[in-house]
Parts: structure tokens; sequence; C-alpha cells
């Protein structure tokens, strides 16, 4: 028995945040944030939107696009590092909004690599035997904890969630064997210092910015790029395939350079590794579900996926899943459309 990935569903907030915006309020410029990241722009929540607000907005998405009974939902998932509250958690929350009222909810922090954490716990879950069918989310709003007048971190990110459904399968298809790692050393060159136990929000914390994300860019991005190329790498020996057997790789959505030189290690073109990260930046938990979401269309079934993130923690991770054959479309399905109108994303 086998957890497959059989329907997918993603949202976005309207509005976007432009490099030219951001270059008019921190010293920066447009030319070299894309030299430097890849990213032209991202998508920016409003005050009023929260983490789980976008979950739902992504879980309603996979509802609208495929035939599925929300009723049939046995566990929820969020992989989040943003929740809407410290206590209770956002996958309760979530499961209210979306009407999952048969599914038990928990929420997974594993920054960056949350989403592929979560994935193999819940393919975990279905190859017990226990659980059939369960929803595993990634959604971050991390404009709510980016500090905007750090020229080094308000360039990266942006908010979002994207959402599979994950059910069990006895056919050849799903996720294969998956290596995750932890370094616990890495944890103060990527984190949110105050705002947890070890330092509660106070008026000291507020004045230092210190509940804002802090990061030390160049020592973070060789981490990256070793870890997510090394433990690629492993994930393929484990599961006895060679890159050249990969249709498709599915990357965590920090940087391009970084994407770029974790593909030239594996050997793999440049045009088989799915990027998006210039219109949304990183959105943390969500970017391997988005990408899932905006390339749907390209992967076909039997086709074989490597997936690779890495993250604050330091999380990293890598699997290796052949795809499936995805449920029934609803006759009136909401699909998302690669154009753009008056800037905004439009579906049809």
């Amino acid at each position: 028995m086998s957890a497959v990935i059989t329907a997918i569903g993603g949202f976005v907030p309207s509005s976007i945040l432009t490099n030219k915006k951001i270059s008019e309020t921190v010293d920066t410029s447009e030319e070299w944030i894309i030299k430097r990241t890849g990213i032209k722009e991202r998508r920016i929540a409003d005050d009023d939107t929260a983490t789980s607000d976008l979950a739902a907005a992504a879980i309603e998405n996979l509802f609208e696009n495929y035939n599925v009974d929300r009723n049939e939902i046995e566990a929820l998932l969020v992989a989040t590092a943003t929740p809407d509250h410290i206590l209770a958690p956002t996958a309760s929350i979530v499961c209210d909004k979306s009407g999952l009222t048969n599914a038990f909810g928990i929420d997974m922090n594993a920054a960056c690599s949350g989403f592929l954490y979560a994935l193999e716990m819940g393919a975990n879950m279905i190859e017990s035997g226990r659980y059939k069918k369960l929803i595993i989310v990634g959604a971050d709003k991390m404009s709510s904890i980016v500090d905007y007048e750090d020229r080094n971190t308000c360039i990266l990110f942006g908010d979002g969630a994207g959402a599979v459904l994950l059910e069990k399968t006895e056919s050849e298809y799903g996720l294969m064997k998956t290596i995750l790692k932890t370094d616990g050393s890495g944890v103060s060159s990527l984190a949110v210092p105050a705002g947890g136990s070890r330092n509660p929000t106070s008026m000291q914390s507020l004045l230092h910015r210190t509940h804002y994300l802090k990061q030390d860019g160049a020592f973070v991005f060789k981490r990256a790029v070793a870890a997510m190329s090394q433990v690629s790498q492993d994930a393929l020996v484990k599961n006895d395939l060679e890159a050249a057997q990969i249709d498709w790789v599915v990357p965590h959505q920090a940087n391009l350079r970084i994407i770029n030189a974790v593909g030239e290690s594996l050997n793999i073109d440049s045009d088989k590794v799915k990027v998006n990260i210039d219109r949304y930046g990183n959105t943390t938990s969500a970017t391997v579900p988005l990408c899932l979401w905006d390339f749907a269309a390209d992967f076909k079934e039997g086709q074989n996926v490597l997936i690779t993130t890495f993250g604050a923690g330091f999380s990293w991770g890598a699997t290796c899943l052949k795809w499936g054959v995805m449920r029934e479309k609803n006759p009136v399905a909401i699909i998302k459309a690669d154009k753009k109108e008056e800037g905004v994303l439009v579906e049809h």
C-alpha cells in the first residue's frame, strides 16, 4: 500500500508587491533583486487575512476543481511557520473554515521543509493502514513576520498556500522513500528571535524589531545549496533511480541561484526544474505545493518527480514520487490560468 497525490489546490492573494515598490522604501533596485534572487514580484495578503484563510482558500480550490467528498477526509496536516496564534492550532481553525467535520487537524512547523515533512508523515499514516484520505497543506503569511525595513529579507518572501489530497493506492504510483534531515546548530542563522517562550514579545523586542525574521543570508545560501544537492542525490540512490529517470524536479523556491545550483549538481536540464519564484517569491511552507498546483498540467501518469527542500531549523530533505492518476475533475472546475489581468491572477 502506498500514498498517492490525487488532487491539488492552491491560492495566492491578488495584491502584488513588485521589486520597484520595494526599491522605493529600502536601498535596493529592481535589477539587483532579480540578479541575486530571481524574484520579480510576490503576493501579499491584506491585514485582515491570516494563514488559516490562505489554507482554507487552497483547500476550497481543491474541492472546486476535483470530485472529492470532504466528509471522507480523516485528517488535515497544516505545515506553517506563521500560525494564526501560538495557541490554538491553525489546523483547528482551517478544519472549521473548510467544513472538515470528520477530520482531526494538526500543525507542523519545519519552516520551508514543512510541506515535505507533512507529506512524509501523511504517507506513513496511510501506509499504516489506519487512514485512507488526508489533506496536506503548506501555508504561510510571511508578510506578517518580515521586516520591511530590512532589505536583506523583505525582498525574498511572499504569501500563499497549496493543498494536496493524499490517499491510499495499491498501484505502483505514489510517494517513494524519503530522506529528512535536521541540524539544530543552524537555528540562529535563520529565525524569528522574539515572540516565543525563549524571548516573549516585550517592549524591548518591539524596539529592537526582534519579532521579525532575521537571516544570515550568505551562510544559509551555502548550506542550502550543499544540503539540497546532497540529499537529492541520496534520495535518488535510495529509490534506485538515476538522474536521467527524473522527469521533473520541484525544489523549494528560496532563491533562483540555489535552484539552478541544485539542478546543475544533479546534471538535470533546467527545463525539467519547476520554477515560479519569479512570481511568488519564497512562500516558505507553500512553495512546493504551489509549484505542484501551478504546473499540475505538466505532470503525467507514471512520471518520476523529485522534491527537495531546505529551511530554518536547519531542516531539509528530498523525496521521489511516481505521479499517479488524478481524481475526476468537477464539471465546472476552476482551473488557474497563466494569464493575468490588471495585475490580478485570473481564474476561469
